[in-house]
């Protein structure tokens, strides 16, 4: 039987990838915020907190959806190789007697 390979998972996301959708989501917050001081009055105070909370339940599942595609895109896959093993292994190694040695 082969020896199982094992697999590095490299997250390459940083905050320019989601800041558009961050900015975009917070224009919608205020919108609802706006439409809600619209609505607001002694009369249809109830028909404002509806509208901020139908905007607010119905916004998060894309924004929810629009996070987790772009970190799925974001995440790098690779096999680890026989060399890569025996440096992470020396480093290991290293990084244990630095620890030791301070101790």
């Amino acid at each position: 039987m082969e020896q199982l390979n094992k697999y590095r998972l490299i997250c390459t996301l940083s905050f320019g990838d989601i800041y558009g959708q961050i900015i975009v989501w917070l224009i919608v917050i205020f919108m609802s915020l706006a439409s809600a001081l619209a609505l607001w009055s002694a009369d249809r105070q109830i028909y404002a907190l509806a509208t901020v909370g139908l905007i607010l339940v119905l916004s998060l599942p894309f924004l929810l959806f629009a996070f987790v595609t772009t970190l799925l895109n974001h995440i790098e896959i690779s096999p680890v190789e026989a060399e890569d093993k025996a440096a992470t292994a020396s480093k290991r190694a290293a990084r244990q007697k630095a620890i030791e040695a301070t101790s």
